[in-house]
């Protein structure tokens, strides 16, 4: 009799994954002046013993102006390089785990306060407030200081910088990068009709839409060493009508495809705060699915996946090839662990925590050799 599908083990690109459970990239607003620091050891260390295939650290700015905010992560220069590698040397003296990382611009959506201050935008000119640049000077929300539209010349800066971090993480170690596409920042802003209303080759119709976010990922794709993946996360949808949709999602997915892009990420919302999305279990899969049928690269599915026999229906039907978790593992960082139990698995646990399983779960936790 085979096993759970879930814990199977995958092949991205040029990296072997031992199971299906992917850590999805997660904002900690923890960093000082774009630098990791003790935080952040914590945070991704705790992440790397939980038995999941790949961790994947926070949205990081290739510069200081694609900040979501003041204590964003950073991959724009030797300072920011140096503490990411710190971190990474810390965290993989006890772990084996792939990691990836997430390279961003907030675009408009940058320069805002820490979520549990409020979250709102700081204005230029404030404390911990910056000007902010986007494909059009559109605001995000009624009130919010606007963006200056990006010109030819700040798109190429753009495209450099995006290329540098991926060097950078390279030098570093990262196994995978993933663009983020996704959730309102620089990139969904210049897909998307209801924040890109540019007139020149970069805005209109769909293909000059997909010119930026295509050139940065060539960027990438380029900076970075052809065996290791990059991958690309999106929006499936903007959730408010006239905006991005799954019909644009499989053009762009199928785009990224010719280009050798190893996965795609299939999340949705957060451009307009107009959307209305219609949060439950497995409220975005339809998407994920749409995108499956479409492309042969492997597609993630995220959104409200929270037990075992949920996760493993979406990989075992073929809805993806693969689950991402985000804040069900801040909540429960042994959930791949508890999958594994649940499922009649095996999984990779740190030697020290041997001892600890259960009676009743004879063959769930084997050590690191």
């Amino acid at each position: 009799m085979s096993g759970p599908k879930l814990f199977e083990p995958f092949t991205l690109g040029g990296l072997t994954l031992a199971n299906r459970i992917v850590i999805a990239p997660m904002c900690q607003y923890s960093a000082v002046g774009g630098c990791m620091n003790d935080w952040h050891v914590i945070h991704l260390g705790q992440l790397a013993l939980s038995g999941a295939a790949l961790l994947t650290i926070e949205a990081t700015a290739v510069v200081p102006e694609g900040r979501i905010s003041y204590g964003d992560v950073g991959l724009w220069g030797e300072a920011t390089e140096a503490a990411m590698a710190r971190t990474l040397e810390s965290v993989r003296r006890h772990s084996d785990m792939p990691i990836a990382l997430q390279l961003s611009h907030a675009g408009r959506k940058a320069s805002t306060d820490l979520p549990w201050l409020g979250g709102k935008q700081i204005p230029p000119g404030t404390e911990n407030g910056w000007q902010t640049y986007a494909p059009s000077p559109l605001p995000f929300a009624p009130g919010d200081n606007p963006p200056i539209s990006l010109d030819h010349g700040d798109l190429k800066r753009l495209r450099d910088a995006f290329a540098a971090a991926a060097k950078r993480a390279a030098r570093i170690g990262i196994d995978a990068i993933q663009l983020h596409g996704a959730h309102g920042y620089l990139l969904h802003q210049f897909l998307s009709p209801l924040s890109n209303q540019r007139d020149d080759d970069y805005g209109g119709s769909l293909e000059n839409r997909l010119r930026f976010p295509l050139e940065v990922f060539d960027a990438v794709r380029d900076a970075f060493p052809a065996h290791k993946p990059v991958t690309m996360r999106v929006s499936g949808s903007d959730w408010v009508a006239g905006g991005w949709d799954a019909e644009q999602t499989i053009a762009f997915a199928q785009a990224l495809e010719a280009r050798g892009c190893a996965a795609i990420h299939v999340s949705s919302g957060g451009l307009d705060p107009r959307q209305a999305i219609p949060v439950g279990p497995n409220y975005q899969v339809p998407l994920a699915r749409a995108v499956k049928q479409a492309v042969a690269m492997p597609v993630v599915a995220v959104g409200l996946i929270t037990e075992p026999e949920q996760a493993e229906a979406i990989v075992a039907t073929g809805d993806a090839d693969l689950i991402a978790l985000a804040r069900g593992i801040l909540y429960d960082p042994r959930w791949p662990w508890h999958a594994a139990a649940a499922l009649g698995a095996t999984v990779t646990a740190p030697n020290q925590y041997l001892r600890s399983q259960p009676r009743q779960y004879r063959d769930l936790l084997k050590g690191r050799t």
